[in-house]
């Protein structure tokens, strides 16, 4: 008879966790507390994978940065005034962990966690014929001023020193890379190893497999309380009724930090509210997914569609969308694509989303001292396509009691206990 598992959470890293739990021979639920047909951060987000992303949010300069661009609301990176003990909390332990020591730890784990899943993408799409829309070009990192190409070169320098291939290119050698869009840039680095993928259709494909294979869904199931014996989690109680389980495994995204609360754990997260618009019928199709390095803003060819996402907005859990933000956002694409205007994004509603983002910019991800069946995964913040396929190999390992395949030590999720 297989163990049972309940999955608090469906969106990426639910999924995934689910994925490889099912795979490890459990008996899966998932709880999702959105519809069927639900729009939350794992559906609206830019679907990029990318090794090219090896420091953690929380770095050096990012601190003077975050209080420079926090006094202007269309900046790419904004907190909403408001008194909040858990902002405050979680700005200190930002503060501390913004050093280039804790980068320097980061990187070779953030680097091994996108390498890997990577490769898990690739098996999926390759060896078991899963259509997601994976597209392996690489990413450009588009620079519109030479200081930034600059900064950015020094980037390409220690990527490649991690192992990972960076190339610096030229605005003629940029053009030629992806001669199916105009551009305005200085130059830009490549990243051959990043790729991108439909969001859509990867959760389609990830739910449809798990009905297929025997697990639950069960939707609009939010956890209200837990039952407990000793160091054991016995049921978790939703408005959709009690599920008990033999292990538990908490991915609910921006709303861990409550859901653990109950539990008595310390998980300082705060919602980082982000936006993207799609355009149906883009005047111009790049082949390559890129990121707006001044601007901070992502743009990926999705099919026929193409997708404009960004800027990082701390306001709770609150998905009200702001205006502003949004502006910023279609402001900056004619600076760096020139044949687009402001005006072709009239008429579309803009999506958000909330990215549960830790205070040292490290997943949580690992079980805890507290309760024996009980597994943490979450805190991805804007890696949560990119890290989520390596997040449920590792939910499964830690499931199947043995060693995980990649070191968790600094994602430890009772770090702030």
């Amino acid at each position: 008879m297989s163990r049972k598992v309940v999955i608090v959470g469906g969106g990426i890293i639910g999924l995934f966790a689910a994925y490889n739990a099912v795979q490890e021979g459990f008996d899966v639920t998932v709880l999702e507390r959105g519809p069927v047909h639900r729009d939350g951060c794992s559906f609206g987000n830019a679907g990029m994978v990318v090794p090219s992303h090896f420091v953690p949010l929380a770095a050096p300069g990012m601190v003077a940065l975050g209080l420079k661009w926090m006094w202007d609301p269309k900046s790419p990176f904004y907190i909403k005034p408001r008194l909040s003990w858990d902002l405050l909390a979680w700005g200190y332990h930002f503060w501390r962990a913004a050093t280039k020591r804790h980068t320097e730890r980061c990187a070779p784990i953030l680097r091994d966690l996108n390498l890997a899943s990577r490769a898990a993408y690739e098996e999926l799409a390759d060896k078991h014929g899963v259509d997601f829309g994976l597209t392996r070009n690489g990413l450009l990192m588009l620079c519109r001023t030479q200081h930034a190409l600059k900064e950015e070169t020094v980037m390409a320098r220690e990527a490649q020193r991690l192992g990972i291939p960076a190339e610096v290119l030229t605005a003629d050698e940029c053009a030629k890379a992806d001669p199916s869009i105009r551009m305005s840039v200085a130059g830009s680095i490549l990243f051959p190893k990043d790729c991108h993928l439909s969001p859509h259709l990867l959760m389609g494909e990830l739910q449809k497999w798990l009905r297929e294979h025997g697990a639950k869904l069960v939707f609009g199931a939010e956890v209200s309380a837990w039952k407990t014996t000793g160091n054991r989690i016995n049921t978790a109680a939703t408005n959709r009724g009690e599920f008990t389980a033999d292990e538990f495994v908490l991915c609910g995204g921006a709303w861990s930090a409550i859901t653990a609360a109950d539990l008595h754990l310390s998980l300082p997260m705060q919602a980082g509210k982000g936006y993207s618009l799609t355009l149906i019928k883009p005047r111009q199709l790049p082949k390559l997914c890129s990121i707006f390095v001044e601007a901070r803003v992502a743009i990926t060819p999705i099919g026929d569609a193409l997708r404009f996402g960004g800027t990082m907005e701390l306001g709770g859990i609150n998905q009200d969308p702001n205006p502003l933000r949004v502006r910023g956002i279609t402001e900056a694409v004619p600076k760096y694509f020139p044949d687009f205007n402001e005006s072709d994004f009239s008429g579309i509603t803009p999506w958000s989303g909330l990215r549960p983002c830790s205070p040292d910019g490290m997943p949580f991800l690992g079980r805890t001292a507290r309760w024996e069946n009980l597994v943490i995964a979450t805190g991805h913040a804007m890696m949560g396509i990119s890290l989520g396929p390596i997040s449920g190999k590792l939910v499964g390992d830690l499931l199947a009691k043995r060693t995980p395949r990649i070191p968790l030590n600094l994602l430890d999720p009772d770090r702030y206990a």
